[in-house]
């Protein structure tokens, strides 16, 4: 095939999966699925008739996505918002996924017929859930949640891949030697958390400190670096055998603690990125799919994903120690948002590459896996939450149609503040309200419009105020308006 036609076919696709997610809004279909549909047309049994067999570049395009993701992800996370539920998230990346792991892989071992090692890795397979299907479902549906429920999720499921990760190789390293214990699974544990945990706090303090004392002549140099800089995380932390995943994601959680130059821009352009990542990837494993010879499979699949749904999610949720703190309610729907994504199919492909036996059957029974669960369980996340009561009011976020870059003698910034009613500074002038010194109103948001404001205008009720102001000035500005921070 020549370089021309790859490059037509690929953004082909990616371009009518952009246009054919448009109907996931009015639909309420999850766009994940809409981009795995638009591979399997395109593939060998839909009108496209592309042949697509290569599993090992699958896996590689599998993995150079999810570091992207993950990275995206952990960018987009707020240390402050994740930290009182870092336990929690914990329990659930671990003791949740074994326990998960392990009860769907019984049920494959007595229910689906087979043997033993290969149920349980199928279970590992399918034991984590997705973060590209969580912060899509989340963030594209609007979804708010009551506390820290949407925190506690979008942590679990960035930092619950290696756990996956580390069953799988330690179960296929188990069945081609038989010879491996429990302290070569406990070794390898250790060294993939380790090392990942460890890897990742260093490499996101030293992008902190390299964003935020060197300096580039080019403003587009930084997403660039960005780019570089999450690849070679992961391929160092993986060569000392960390997990590269949970680095890659901790990079960006601990790089925002402090805050870095261009961090708001940063975000803004690994967000697409990470949404360029998830069409790749699920297009990519659209192509490799062959619904004809997986139909034979329907059964077992649609079984093991109920099983998973109802059975084996829950229990990994009630077995995680961190969660005893949480309403029943609450566990009720952590055990429900277990979406199953991209990572189970990339997990798939490693025993095909590896030549085990019944491993066409377990991607086949992945595949329907992830379909339904991406189906069913992205589709329901909203009226679950409803059904539950740990749903909260949608937040309107205003935009503003400018923003304040971060530099070295600058120790102010842009807070928006609103005007709550009753406030004694409603009806008054901003000359007249005696804000403190160094602070200034930037804009003032009424309705649907913005106001430049002077010292002349007047201030009404639930206006919401764009002010530069330091933290030293805060308290005094807020008093001053008689209001609370805008959540």
């Amino acid at each position: 095939m020549s370089l021309e036609l790859l490059l037509l076919i690929g953004s082909f696709l990616i371009l009518l999966s952009i246009a054919i997610a448009r109907i996931s809004d009015n639909a309420g279909v999850p766009v994940l699925v809409l981009f795995l549909g638009v591979g399997m047309l395109a593939g060998v049994d839909g009108p496209g008739g592309i042949v697509y067999d290569n599993t090992a570049l699958t896996q590689s395009v599998g993995i150079i996505c999810l570091i992207f993701i993950l990275f995206a992800g952990g960018l987009d996370t707020h240390w402050s918002d994740t930290r009182p539920v870092a336990f929690q998230a914990f329990s659930l990346a671990t003791i949740g996924v074994l326990g998960t792991a392990l009860a769907a892989g019984l049920f494959a071992h007595h229910v689906l017929g087979f043997p033993l090692a290969y149920g349980l890795l199928l279970g590992s397979v399918i034991s984590s859930t997705d973060a590209a299907a969580v912060f899509s479902v989340l963030r594209s549906r609007n979804v708010n949640l009551r506390g820290t429920l949407r925190p506690l999720l979008e942590l679990e499921s960035g930092s619950n891949d290696p756990m996956a990760v580390l069953l799988t190789i330690g179960l296929i390293a188990y069945i081609q030697h038989p010879s491996t214990g429990i302290v070569d699974f406990a070794v390898l544990f250790l060294k993939q958390m380790g090392f990942g945990a460890v890897a990742g706090i260093a490499f996101g303090k030293a992008m902190q400190f390299i964003f935020n004392r060197i300096r580039f002549s080019y403003e587009a140099m930084y997403p660039v670096f960005g780019l570089a800089y999450a690849a070679f995380a992961y391929a160092v932390t993986a060569q000392i055998g960390g997990s590269g995943f949970l680095a890659v994601y901790l990079i960006g959680i601990v790089a925002g603690v402090g805050g870095y130059l261009h961090q708001k821009s940063m975000i803004r352009f690994f967000d697409g990125v990470a949404w360029l990542a998830q069409i790749s990837m699920f297009v990519t494993l659209g192509l490799l799919v062959t619904p004809s010879r997986a139909l034979g499979d329907l059964g077992a699949g649609l079984l093991l994903s109920l099983f998973l749904m109802f059975i084996a999610r829950p229990a990994g949720v009630l077995l995680s120690p961190g969660m005893t703190a949480r309403s029943w309610n609450e566990r009720f729907f952590i055990a429900w948002t277990g979406l199953r994504g991209a990572v189970p199919i990339v997990l798939a492909t490693f025993p095909l590459i590896a030549g085990i036996a019944h491993a066409d059957r377990i991607f086949n029974l992945v595949f329907f896996v992830v379909l339904t669960s991406t189906l069913l369980q992205g589709w329901s996340i909203p009226p679950v939450a409803r059904f539950f009561k740990v749903d909260a009011p949608a937040e309107r976020r205003r935009k503003y149609p400018l923003e304040m870059i971060s530099s070295d003698g600058i120790n102010t910034g842009l807070v928006d503040l609103v005007l709550p009613a009753g406030s004694a500074a409603a009806g008054k002038s901003i000359v007249e309200l005696g804000l403190p010194r160094d602070t200034l109103i930037v804009l003032v948001g009424r309705n649907d419009t913005y106001l430049v404001p002077t010292g002349g205008t007047v201030l009404e009720e639930g206006d919401t105020l764009l002010a530069l102001a330091g933290d030293a000035q805060l308290p005094a500005l807020r008093s001053a308006l008689g209001q609370k921070k805008s959540e």
